[in-house]
């Protein structure tokens, strides 16, 4: 029997980049799959690739609820939320406004706040309900210049789920994240080719990771076997985070 299979899933921020890689590979390994968009065109791209989408903003606390709602007439039920909307603009913390600020914080930390409160109905009639967050090692572990609002959601993230994860356990819901290094995705390929390559150097496998690598990730979180897990965050990052010093990697 495949990993997932009879599963019902909701990948919200599914129609590109590592949503998209999510919800291709709990696909794969056998879960019905709905993804949302922010916009149409979004949308419509991950219907020609076989993805079932919809459309949502995630900052909208009533159009998540509708979202579910739909969601959960169109499968018969909803077991599975993976909250993974989110974005990642630079700006260094002298040059940003409240505006950067507020930006961020709604899409990032709402926006996960809201797709949660939506979903919990629906998981706790599944009896088996998983709720995975996608994260980041920036903020929980590491940081970078121009990304401390970004890095700031994303350790947000992580003490909602811990604290979720308790109040949501005597439903059967188990609350984790899945936290990447450096994933190729449109938005990591735009910061160029040098970048890239300098990322790549970084990570003592050698190699940055695909979308697929967190979809398998949140395939098991997702799963059966990973009952017995919550309030965990699980960092998928080729061992980026582990060297004490650039020269570390030298003395391979």
């Amino acid at each position: 029997m495949a990993l997932l299979q009879g599963h019902k899933a909701l990948v919200t921020g599914g129609t590109m980049g590592i949503g998209r890689g999510i919800a291709k590979t709990l696909t794969r390994h056998g879960a019905e799959v709905i993804v949302t968009g922010v916009t149409e065109e979004e949308c419509q791209q991950a219907r020609a690739e076989g993805l079932r989408a919809l459309t949502l903003d995630v900052r909208d606390a009533a159009a998540c609820r509708e979202v579910i709602e739909e969601v959960t007439a169109e499968l018969g039920g909803l077991d599975v939320l993976a909250s993974n909307a989110g974005i990642y603009p630079q700006v260094r913390i002298e040059d940003a406004a409240d505006t950067d600020i507020e930006s961020i914080f709604s899409v990032n930390v709402h926006g996960t706040v809201h797709s949660v409160q939506a979903a919990v109905p629906a998981l706790r009639a599944s009896g088996r309900g998983r709720i995975v967050l996608t994260s980041s090692i920036t903020g929980n572990y590491t940081g970078f210049p121009a990304w401390s609002l970004y890095g700031a959601t994303k350790a947000a993230q992580m003490g909602f789920a811990r604290s979720a994860a308790i109040e949501l356990a005597p439903s059967r819901i188990t609350v984790n994240a899945v936290l990447p290094g450096n994933i190729v995705t449109p938005g990591l390929e735009e910061m160029g080719q040098t970048y890239l390559e300098q990322m790549a150097r970084s990570v003592p496998l050698g190699y940055l990771g695909e979308p697929e690598d967190i979809g398998e990730t949140v395939a098991f979180l997702a799963s059966d076997g990973a009952r017995y897990i919550t309030g965990q965050g699980i960092v998928v990052d080729g061992g980026q985070i582990l060297p004490e010093t650039p020269e570390a990697l030298d003395e391979m």
